[in-house]
């Protein structure tokens, strides 16, 4: 029983999680998205130490899908923050930048 309410808990948080991401407006998710990096961080050791304390094959299943989905979550944040932060670069910064990669 105990698996079927941990199952039930993780489709609840990707139902609500999913509705709370798709009501934000357009011109919000990006910034929303960069600065809340963090979160994405505490999720990500909170399904590290799921995964850590996990005993059956459901728990191992659930835990490792929730580390994998909280790191390309974090790495994704991360990605779009830098691409956001060069749209505001200045077209000497971009100069810059290509010049010294």
């Amino acid at each position: 029983m105990t698996d079927l309410l941990y199952l039930y808990i993780f489709v609840l948080a990707a139902f609500v999680g999913y509705e709370v991401i798709s009501r934000v407006p357009v011109i919000l998710h990006t910034p929303l998205m960069s600065g809340s990096n963090f979160v994405h961080g505490v999720v990500l050791v909170g399904s590290m130490w799921a995964l850590a304390h996990a005993e059956t094959p459901l728990q191992l299943v659930l835990g490792f899908l929730a580390v994998f989905l909280g790191a390309a979550n974090a790495a994704g944040g991360y990605v779009v923050t830098e691409r956001m932060l060069g749209m505001f670069a200045s077209k000497s910064d971009a100069a810059r930048a290509k010049k010294g990669a």
